[in-house]
């Protein structure tokens, strides 16, 4: 074999493990909880029904988009402390509280224009439970479900990592609504 095509060969093998050598990377940190998502990871595809995974709730197959955006806007507050008034003054907060969380939510949906406190909730939108998105409010707490699981600042059942009050979370799982106003956006 000629020294120039056994060069060449060379070249080409090591320029083919340098491509391939960053997604065999990323795919040993994502699967080791240290990277990203993969977009492979059937953990974060879309199921039947809303689930929740490290902390963070995956809408369902068929959702409408004012869902899916609601519950991507959650996402990106989950992890934040709980700071009374927090997410009024704006949207956009270092912490939020109970109807501060559920106005960033519904704001992400494009279902509120501004932030709203638990009693002015009370008001909102229509009378009862929604099929997709429900805000259950009283004059000293709000919180909401959509598409079935629990964003809340309040009670925990099941939420990993979180005592109550520490924050916005989604939760699975029953909490009682006495004594709370149920509303949702109409449509929804």
């Amino acid at each position: 074999m000629p020294p120039r095509f056994r060069t060449s060969l060379l070249f080409a093998c090591l320029l083919l493990l340098a491509c391939l050598a960053p997604a065999g990377a990323l795919a040993a940190s994502n699967s080791n909880g240290t990277g990203g998502v993969s977009p492979s990871d059937a953990r974060y595809a879309p199921a039947k029904k809303a689930k929740i995974v490290n902390g963070m709730a995956v809408a369902p197959r068929g959702a409408p988009p004012q869902v899916v955006n609601a519950i991507t806007a959650a996402n990106r507050i989950v992890r934040r402390p709980y700071r009374y008034g927090g997410g009024h003054g704006s949207f956009n907060d270092t912490g939020y509280d109970c109807s501060g969380s559920v106005s960033y939510a519904l704001h992400g949906g494009g279902l509120l224009r501004a932030p709203l406190d638990s009693s002015s909730f009370m008001h909102w939108g229509v009378g009862g439970r929604g099929r997709w998105i429900t805000v259950y409010t009283n004059p000293g707490h709000a919180y909401v479900y959509i598409a079935g699981l629990r964003l809340d600042t309040g009670q925990r059942i099941n939420a990993k990592g979180a005592a109550p009050g520490s924050g916005p979370r989604w939760n699975y799982g029953a909490r009682s609504n006495s004594g709370f106003t149920p509303r949702h956006p109409a449509g929804l």
